[in-house]
Protein backbone atom coordinates (compact mmCIF):
# COMPACT_ATOMS: atom_id res chain seq x y z
CA UNK A 1 0.00 0.00 0.00
CA UNK A 2 1.32 3.54 -0.96
CA UNK A 3 1.15 5.87 1.66
CA UNK A 4 -1.26 8.05 -0.73
CA UNK A 5 -3.57 5.49 -0.92
CA UNK A 6 -6.99 5.98 1.11
CA UNK A 7 -8.25 4.15 4.39
CA UNK A 8 -11.79 3.01 5.10
CA UNK A 9 -12.54 2.57 9.21
CA UNK A 10 -12.62 -1.44 9.18
CA UNK A 11 -15.59 -1.44 11.88
CA UNK A 12 -18.93 -0.35 12.75
CA UNK A 13 -19.33 2.23 15.73
CA UNK A 14 -19.75 0.00 18.95
CA UNK A 15 -23.12 1.35 20.30
CA UNK A 16 -24.69 -0.25 23.27
CA UNK A 17 -28.24 0.20 24.02
CA UNK A 18 -28.43 3.38 26.53
CA UNK A 19 -25.48 4.55 25.50
CA UNK A 20 -24.42 7.93 27.70
CA UNK A 21 -20.55 8.41 26.62
CA UNK A 22 -18.95 8.41 23.21
CA UNK A 23 -15.07 7.87 23.25
CA UNK A 24 -13.30 8.44 19.88
CA UNK A 25 -9.68 8.18 18.82
CA UNK A 26 -8.75 8.88 15.55
CA UNK A 27 -8.49 5.43 13.28
CA UNK A 28 -6.66 2.53 14.14
CA UNK A 29 -3.12 1.39 13.43
CA UNK A 30 -2.53 -1.27 10.18
CA UNK A 31 -4.02 -4.59 10.82
CA UNK A 32 -0.58 -5.96 11.57
CA UNK A 33 -0.93 -3.83 14.91
CA UNK A 34 -3.93 -5.68 16.26
CA UNK A 35 -4.47 -7.91 19.29
CA UNK A 36 -8.24 -7.96 18.56
CA UNK A 37 -10.54 -6.89 15.94
CA UNK A 38 -11.67 -3.72 17.94
CA UNK A 39 -10.94 -0.37 19.01
CA UNK A 40 -7.99 0.19 20.54
CA UNK A 41 -6.45 -3.08 19.34
CA UNK A 42 -2.59 -2.08 19.64
CA UNK A 43 -1.43 -4.31 22.20
CA UNK A 44 0.88 -1.50 23.79
CA UNK A 45 -1.64 1.22 23.82
CA UNK A 46 -3.28 2.00 27.00
CA UNK A 47 -6.51 2.43 26.77
CA UNK A 48 -7.69 -0.80 27.87
CA UNK A 49 -5.15 -1.07 30.69
CA UNK A 50 -6.55 2.73 31.81
CA UNK A 51 -10.24 1.37 31.32
CA UNK A 52 -8.92 -1.66 33.75
CA UNK A 53 -7.38 0.95 35.99
CA UNK A 54 -10.59 3.37 36.38
CA UNK A 55 -13.11 0.37 36.49
CA UNK A 56 -11.49 -2.38 38.37
CA UNK A 57 -8.56 -0.90 39.58
CA UNK A 58 -6.49 -3.66 37.67
CA UNK A 59 -4.09 -2.39 34.77
CA UNK A 60 -4.58 -6.29 33.61
CA UNK A 61 -8.04 -6.46 34.34
CA UNK A 62 -8.57 -7.40 29.88
CA UNK A 63 -5.45 -8.86 29.26
CA UNK A 64 -4.51 -12.17 28.71
CA UNK A 65 -0.62 -12.48 29.34
CA UNK A 66 -1.09 -15.79 27.90
CA UNK A 67 -2.60 -15.37 24.51
CA UNK A 68 -1.22 -11.40 24.38
CA UNK A 69 -4.60 -10.22 23.31
CA UNK A 70 -7.16 -8.34 24.99
CA UNK A 71 -10.25 -10.07 26.14
CA UNK A 72 -13.07 -8.57 24.10
CA UNK A 73 -15.74 -10.54 25.52
CA UNK A 74 -14.66 -8.57 28.94
CA UNK A 75 -14.28 -5.51 27.03
CA UNK A 76 -17.84 -5.48 25.79
CA UNK A 77 -19.78 -6.38 28.65
CA UNK A 78 -17.88 -3.02 30.38
CA UNK A 79 -19.32 -0.93 27.43
CA UNK A 80 -22.60 -2.34 27.29
CA UNK A 81 -22.87 -2.54 31.13
CA UNK A 82 -21.38 1.13 31.77
CA UNK A 83 -23.76 2.68 28.36
CA UNK A 84 -20.01 3.51 26.66
CA UNK A 85 -20.14 3.58 23.00
CA UNK A 86 -17.01 3.76 20.97
CA UNK A 87 -16.37 4.97 17.06
CA UNK A 88 -13.26 7.33 16.02
CA UNK A 89 -13.54 10.71 14.24
CA UNK A 90 -11.95 9.64 10.70
CA UNK A 91 -14.07 7.67 8.43
CA UNK A 92 -11.57 7.67 5.82
CA UNK A 93 -8.10 8.81 6.50
CA UNK A 94 -4.51 8.79 4.63
CA UNK A 95 -1.19 7.51 6.16
CA UNK A 96 1.16 10.45 5.11
CA UNK A 97 4.00 7.73 6.82
CA UNK A 98 3.95 4.11 6.83
CA UNK A 99 2.72 3.95 10.95
CA UNK A 100 -0.06 5.37 13.08
CA UNK A 101 0.76 8.34 14.28
CA UNK A 102 -2.10 10.99 14.95
CA UNK A 103 0.96 14.21 13.07
CA UNK A 104 0.76 11.94 9.45
CA UNK A 105 -2.56 11.61 9.20
CA UNK A 106 -4.90 13.02 7.09
CA UNK A 107 -8.68 13.23 7.89
CA UNK A 108 -10.02 12.58 4.14
CA UNK A 109 -13.85 11.75 5.87
CA UNK A 110 -14.56 12.54 9.16
CA UNK A 111 -17.08 10.73 10.96
CA UNK A 112 -21.06 11.48 10.62
CA UNK A 113 -21.21 12.78 14.33
CA UNK A 114 -24.75 13.51 14.13
CA UNK A 115 -25.54 10.84 12.89
CA UNK A 116 -24.50 8.68 15.35
CA UNK A 117 -25.97 11.32 18.00
CA UNK A 118 -29.40 10.51 16.68
CA UNK A 119 -29.54 7.03 17.09
CA UNK A 120 -27.66 7.38 21.08
CA UNK A 121 -30.74 9.55 22.21
CA UNK A 122 -29.41 9.35 26.06
CA UNK A 123 -25.47 10.56 25.35
CA UNK A 124 -24.99 13.24 27.19
CA UNK A 125 -21.13 13.18 26.41
CA UNK A 126 -18.44 12.41 23.66
CA UNK A 127 -14.99 12.28 24.95
CA UNK A 128 -11.85 12.72 22.27
CA UNK A 129 -8.71 10.50 22.78
CA UNK A 130 -6.16 13.13 22.48
CA UNK A 131 -5.02 16.24 20.29
CA UNK A 132 -6.04 15.58 16.41
CA UNK A 133 -9.66 13.45 17.54
CA UNK A 134 -9.93 16.62 19.96
CA UNK A 135 -9.47 18.60 16.80
CA UNK A 136 -11.85 16.96 14.33
CA UNK A 137 -14.80 17.08 16.74
CA UNK A 138 -14.54 20.78 17.48
CA UNK A 139 -14.40 21.69 13.63
CA UNK A 140 -17.66 19.15 13.43
CA UNK A 141 -19.11 21.38 16.26
CA UNK A 142 -17.72 24.34 15.47
CA UNK A 143 -17.03 24.40 19.41
CA UNK A 144 -13.36 25.59 21.25
CA UNK A 145 -10.76 22.69 21.81
CA UNK A 146 -10.93 22.15 25.76
CA UNK A 147 -7.99 22.17 27.71
CA UNK A 148 -7.02 18.96 28.76
CA UNK A 149 -9.37 16.90 30.70
CA UNK A 150 -12.18 19.61 30.47
CA UNK A 151 -15.20 20.02 28.48
CA UNK A 152 -17.33 22.46 26.24
CA UNK A 153 -21.05 22.21 26.08
CA UNK A 154 -22.76 22.24 23.33
CA UNK A 155 -26.59 22.11 21.82
CA UNK A 156 -27.22 19.86 19.14
CA UNK A 157 -28.89 21.65 16.29
CA UNK A 158 -32.08 19.30 15.65
CA UNK A 159 -32.94 19.36 19.35
CA UNK A 160 -32.13 21.43 22.35
CA UNK A 161 -30.02 18.25 23.81
CA UNK A 162 -26.66 18.93 25.36
CA UNK A 163 -23.81 17.56 24.75
CA UNK A 164 -20.83 18.03 26.88
CA UNK A 165 -17.42 17.44 24.26
CA UNK A 166 -14.70 16.46 26.70
CA UNK A 167 -10.60 16.18 25.41
CA UNK A 168 -8.79 13.83 27.07
CA UNK A 169 -5.17 12.62 27.23
CA UNK A 170 -3.95 10.24 24.10
CA UNK A 171 -3.81 6.31 25.63
CA UNK A 172 -0.71 5.91 23.35
CA UNK A 173 2.30 5.14 24.63
CA UNK A 174 4.17 7.78 22.58
CA UNK A 175 2.21 10.32 24.74
CA UNK A 176 4.35 11.17 28.11
CA UNK A 177 1.92 10.90 30.75
CA UNK A 178 1.98 8.22 33.11
CA UNK A 179 -0.88 5.47 32.89
CA UNK A 180 -2.03 6.44 36.00
CA UNK A 181 -2.48 9.90 35.59
CA UNK A 182 -4.00 9.18 32.52
CA UNK A 183 -6.63 7.48 34.47
CA UNK A 184 -7.15 9.91 36.80
CA UNK A 185 -8.50 12.18 34.03
CA UNK A 186 -10.83 9.53 32.57
CA UNK A 187 -12.21 8.74 35.86
CA UNK A 188 -13.13 12.34 36.53
CA UNK A 189 -14.86 12.56 33.37
CA UNK A 190 -16.95 8.92 34.29
CA UNK A 191 -17.61 10.73 37.56
CA UNK A 192 -19.13 13.44 35.95
CA UNK A 193 -20.91 11.46 33.73
CA UNK A 194 -22.54 9.31 36.17
CA UNK A 195 -21.26 6.24 34.99
CA UNK A 196 -18.90 5.60 37.91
Amino acid sequence: MSTTDIESHPWQPFIPDHAKILIMGTFPPKPERWSMDFYYPNRINDFWRMMGLVFFDNKDRFWDQESKQFRLDDIKRLLIERGIALSDTGAAVRRLKDNASDKYLEIVKPVNLDGLLKIMPECIAVATTGQKAAQVIADLTSTPLPAMGECIATTRSDSDRRIDIYRMPSTSRAYPMALEKKAAYYARMFEKTGLI
